[in-house]
């Protein structure tokens, strides 16, 4: 799992960042990687965002950022189809998080009252309002940063505990994802030679009148469904045996199904 750290992967550099296929870089919180390492970038199997709101008049334009990011993730790594998932604190409208649904995100939402609570489970008080002064936020600040490790692992629990039927099936389908295998490999080797037409009746005819046993050449491409045991799915078009082979090869993170040996 990379987090915010220095990272030899990333020559010491402190900020977890991808690029997508349009070279666009993009700020991160959280990637777990296949085959990663401190010193070697894996294939990342799953991007984890958090966000914190007070108040729900910029949650939208969070909810935003965030799929703006990660959207782009998601379809260059599209073949590896990672995990997309957000965990929420604080007030966030319904529409923000029926935005990041709509767009494959699980999320694990905790409401500002609650997180409050689970605070002062240890001594801290971290509800604030719109008139908080800096001076007072900052007290509280300091008085979080003077818990031990200990203590603030105990927040960390109750938050949890509170929000139970929130974070249980996040896990359960980050699991999913991460333990999943190969269960169905689909391949279709496509030959002959397209032809065009302009109108639908030419194109009926010549399917009609077309000679399904005659011998064909002139290869084409091939097509890939591949059928996870979690239910995801995989489609891809590649134009030559280097590139396929290459794309079965990367789907051996997953491990192969017992139909496939």
């Amino acid at each position: 799992m990379d987090h915010k750290h220095p990272r030899a992967a990333r020559n010491g550099k402190r900020k977890v960042v991808w690029t997508d296929r349009y070279g666009n870089s993009h700020d991160l919180d959280y990637v777990l990687e296949a085959g990663g390492s401190e010193g070697e970038r894996g294939h990342p199997r799953a991007f984890i965002e958090t966000a914190w709101r007070r108040y729900t008049k910029h949650s939208r334009n969070k909810a935003q950022e965030i799929q703006g990011a990660i959207a782009p993730l998601a379809e260059t790594f599209r073949t590896t189809c990672p995990f997309l998932g957000v965990v929420l604190g604080g007030e966030f409208t319904g529409g923000a998080i029926d935005q990041f649904r709509s767009h494959g995100f699980h999320i694990a939402y905790c409401p500002y009252e609650t997180v409050v609570h689970a605070f002062s489970t240890e001594g801290v008080d971290v509800s604030s309002e719109e008139q908080s002064s800096d001076a007072e936020l900052q007290r509280k600040v300091d008085g979080f940063n003077r818990l031990s490790s200990a203590r603030r692992r105990r927040i960390g629990g109750k938050i949890l505990e509170l929000h139970v039927e929130q974070f249980d099936p996040f896990f359960r389908n980050l699991r999913r994802c991460l333990g999943r295998f190969v269960k169905e490999v689909l391949v279709l080797a496509l030959s002959g030679t397209s032809r065009s037409f302009a109108r639908v009746s030419d194109a009926i005819r010549f399917v009609a009148d077309h000679d399904q046993s005659a011998p064909v050449s002139d290869f084409v491409r091939y097509e890939f469904n591949v059928r996870y045991s979690n239910g995801d799915e995989i489609r891809a078009r590649l134009d030559s045996r280097e590139r396929a082979v290459g794309f079965l090869r990367s789907l051996t993170d997953d491990g192969d199904g017992p139909r496939l040996g």
